[in-house]
């Protein structure tokens, strides 16, 4: 399995018992919909390994309690603490409406109720506090921040996103 054939969940945190268990964080709003997964790729070396699932269950609200196959020890558990989960794309839930992943809108269209095409959506910037569409017109990059307002619908079957922005802001990057 590739990663960019993966999103990701969460990472092991800590060793839970003698037994080889471990804590997971989940990075979700949602930890009870991969409460029980029957297997999640852990990334060891830079490759994406399946593990399989005997147990698990929430512990916390954020951390996902994991039972292995085949990991009964704490040397065991140590030797992938710390290390990234990934799931393949398929296995996120469908989202209607204007809620949509990250991943699922590059290469959408962005267009302005007032000034049309915008350009095309090349990523998501959610390293600061305010995610930012990250939208490519010819040579120049606009920055338009993830507002629920700004965004008017998310046209699917056609591969747009309708946004409302405020007067100016896009100019800010065309002058």
């Amino acid at each position: 399995m590739r990663k960019e054939d993966c999103f990701y969940l969460g990472k092991i945190a800590k060793k839970f018992s003698y037994k080889g268990e471990v804590l997971a964080y989940l990075d979700t709003d949602e930890p009870g919909l991969y409460e029980n997964m029957e297997s999640v790729f852990v990334e060891l070396n830079n490759h994406l390994v399946p593990f399989f699932i005997l147990e698990s269950r929430l512990h916390k609200n954020d951390f996902l309690r994991i039972r292995f196959e085949d990991m009964d020890s704490e040397e065991a558990a140590d030797r992938i603490l710390g290390c990234e989960l990934y799931l393949p794309l398929t296995a996120l839930p469908a989202l209607e409406g204007n809620k949509f992943y990250f991943h699922e809108i590059i290469g959408f269209t962005a267009e302005d109720k007032r000034l049309g095409n915008v350009g095309i959506i090349t990523g998501v910037n959610d390293n600061s506090a305010q995610p930012l569409f990250e939208i490519k017109k010819g040579e120049t990059e606009i920055l338009i921040p993830m507002i629920d307002d700004f965004i008017i619908k998310v046209d699917r079957e056609n591969k747009t996103i309708l946004l409302d922005t405020p007067e100016g802001l896009i100019d800010l990057y065309l002058s």
